[in-house]
């Protein structure tokens, strides 16, 4: 493997002028310049980033942790980062969680070896007692928070988002709402069930919490509590389900078609995320969407001005709107068989609504 002596002796430069030429170009000549590059792609020289971040003292890497990165949700997150840390020239080491606190913890632990900059993180419930282990790293906590004051937040508006299912499926002249919710140690989940029960409460409905089971965030348990749900006694099945992220609300959708539930004719669906699957399946289903990628994006924009501005400043608070798109999975209760097929099949109709102030309800993680 070419070194950058042999660089330099091609080049007929110093190693110092060869070294600044591919590091620093702008306190190097064109011509030397070019003349280094052209000797650098001649021998394939690919210069050690690491040790030379460790003589500058700067590694211009940032670490990103998810939580599940074959949700498409998150993949999208990861790809809104990645982009925005290319075009300022950082480098974002990604690791996946699996929504497990010491899968997260291990995952810094390894990070702090690579001397980031700073830090991107989908939080798991042990994030806030993790992150004390790397008090002075810059830190974005992005779409769940830590409920840490001092942090630098890019979430969206999920009160918002649960309020609007939940009111559309109230809207339709459903009274048995059911919902699958993610981990209630999740900021996420915790908003988006207090939604749908302040919805369900500003309407005159009764908030029933044997129509309310966990789905932990996963296509599996999504398809269990589904299951459980929709086996219930027809008089106190519930008739449309709310469901808390992507993932759940497969569960769901295989489940109704396990037990041979029609949608939206025994069933209606709102999931929480927009996918391509949702917009292809039979029927589209309806979903509150996140911008996934201009989190990612924004998330990292927060990250570089935290490392360009000293930690006196106040933390940021950055919210991004969540979109109602209705599609085909809604209907009314009991609505007839033959109505399904004579649904307008036209473009989706989309409804967005302004920030909703989340409810008292189980405490932040």
């Amino acid at each position: 493997m070419a070194s950058i002596q042999d660089v330099a002796q091609l080049a007929q430069v110093s190693t110092a002028t060869a070294s600044r030429a591919l590091s620093r170009p702008d306190m190097v000549a064109q011509s030397t310049r070019e003349r280094v590059l052209s000797a650098a792609q001649q021998l394939g020289y690919q210069p050690n980033v690491l040790a030379r971040s460790l003589r500058q003292g700067e590694t211009r890497t940032i670490g990103v942790v998810v939580t599940d990165i074959l949700n498409p949700f998150h993949a999208t997150l990861a790809k809104g980062i990645q982009d925005a840390a290319d075009r300022h020239g950082y480098v974002a080491f990604l690791f996946n969680s699996d929504e497990e606190p010491a899968k997260e913890r291990r995952a810094l632990e390894t990070l702090r070896g690579h001397l980031p900059q700073g830090l991107i993180l989908v939080p798991t419930s042990g994030a806030r007692e993790h992150l004390k282990a790397m008090p002075d790293l810059p830190v974005v906590e992005l779409d769940r928070v830590t409920g840490n004051p001092d942090a630098t937040t890019v979430t969206t508006d999920n009160a918002g988002g649960g309020a609007a299912a939940t009111r559309h499926l109230i809207e339709l002249g459903h009274t048995r709402i059911g919902m699958i919710v993610g981990q209630q140690d999740i900021s996420t989940a915790t908003q988006r069930h207090d939604a749908y029960r302040a919805a369900l409460e500003a309407a005159g409905l009764t908030y029933d919490p044997a129509l309310v089971l966990s789905g932990n965030h996963r296509e599996d348990d999504g398809y269990r509590a589904a299951m459980h749900l929709l086996s219930l006694p027809a008089d106190h099945r519930p008739t449309a389900l709310f469901v808390g992220n992507n993932e759940m609300t497969v569960g769901a959708v295989l489940a109704a078609r396990a037990l041979n539930l029609h949608i939206p004719v025994d069933l209606s669906i709102v999931g929480f995320d927009d996918s391509r699957w949702a917009q292809t399946m039979t029927p589209p289903l309806t979903v509150v969407a996140q911008p996934a990628y201009d989190l990612g994006v924004q998330a990292c924009e927060q990250l570089i001005a935290l490392l360009g501005r000293t930690r006196t400043k106040s933390a940021a608070r950055v919210q991004l709107p969540t979109t109602l798109i209705i599609r085909h999975s809604t209907g009314p209760p009991g609505q007839p068989r033959t109505n399904a097929s004579n649904r307008d099949p036209a473009r989706p109709a989309t409804s967005s609504h302004p920030p909703v102030p989340p409810s008292a309800g189980p405490p932040r993680a």
